[in-house]
């Protein structure tokens, strides 16, 4: 049985936040995952990760010793939430942008896990060049689901950059997936419904094949507003539709598919 303090934190996780706030800067605060007692670093005027994150690190399916690549990482979600969850190896996260890279770092060393999750700062449209052919069992991301002519653009350009094409498209984003991924290799990715058929063509381009999808709708009576999706590297066309995610049961309160399935 766990000890806790007088605080309800067990001695472990107490000692992260110390070192948490040791290594905070201005303006980031130190949130809880849920998970393994993880914390992360997020700074509310950049941008903090969302249910997407949270929804594609429980649909992965990562093998045991298997080497991950989150292209966009960000902050480190996906990263942290896959070791955790999953049997992997060795996980690491690409990301441009250093201010997101420095806080996914200290995310990761908080945590204990600096063995396991590496932070590189780079472009997504080099990942090939940066880490080379075949070089990775699976690949994750959450990359901006809007281009230029979606909406409006955020004029804070680190989030328009998280939710925009500003810097990749999606085209980049499966082209360098597909070449640093082994033959066989897993692709998972959380997008939106309305660009599904450009997705499907897009990973067929590049030799991707769609394995796996999932639907996930806020409520029971609306639209989805995501897409959950794996695809194989050079796998046979058959494809598993599986039973769609419900988000919430009425404003405030979670549906069971998340409470039940992903622990939230």
């Amino acid at each position: 049985m766990t000890q806790t303090g007088e605080n309800g934190r067990s001695p472990e996780l107490t000692a992260r936040y110390a070192l948490a706030e040791q290594l905070k800067k201005d303006g980031e605060r130190i949130d809880e995952l849920q998970r393994n007692e993880y914390l992360i670093f997020q700074h509310p005027g950049r941008f903090c990760f969302g249910m997407d994150a949270v929804l594609l690190s429980g649909f992965v399916r990562i093998k045991p010793g298997s080497r991950v690549l989150d292209l966009g990482t960000g902050t480190g979600i996906l990263p942290i939430l896959t070791e955790a969850k999953t049997p992997g190896k060795h996980f690491t996260g690409l990301e441009i942008q250093e201010e997101s890279a420095d806080m996914a770092r200290r995310s990761v060393a908080v945590n204990g896990l600096t063995e396991k999750i590496d932070i590189c700062v780079g472009d997504i449209k080099e990942a090939g060049r940066i880490f080379g052919p075949a070089s990775f069992d699976a690949v994750t991301t959450n990359p901006p689901y809007m281009t230029a002519e979606h909406g409006l653009q955020n004029p804070d350009l680190p989030k328009a950059i998280a939710r925009h094409e500003v810097l990749c498209t999606l085209e980049d984003v499966v082209r360098e997936a597909a070449y640093v991924l082994k033959p066989g290799g897993n692709f998972f990715m959380v997008h939106r419904p309305f660009r599904l058929a450009e997705i499907i063509r897009c990973l067929s381009a590049h030799g991707l094949e769609l394995k796996r999808m999932q639907l996930v709708h806020p409520y029971v009576d609306k639209e989805p507003n995501m897409v959950l999706l794996e695809a194989s590297k050079g796998g046979r066309p058959r494809v598993t539709v599986e039973p769609p995610i419900i988000v919430f049961k009425e404003p405030g309160v979670y549906h069971e598919d998340i409470t039940g399935i992903y622990g939230y």
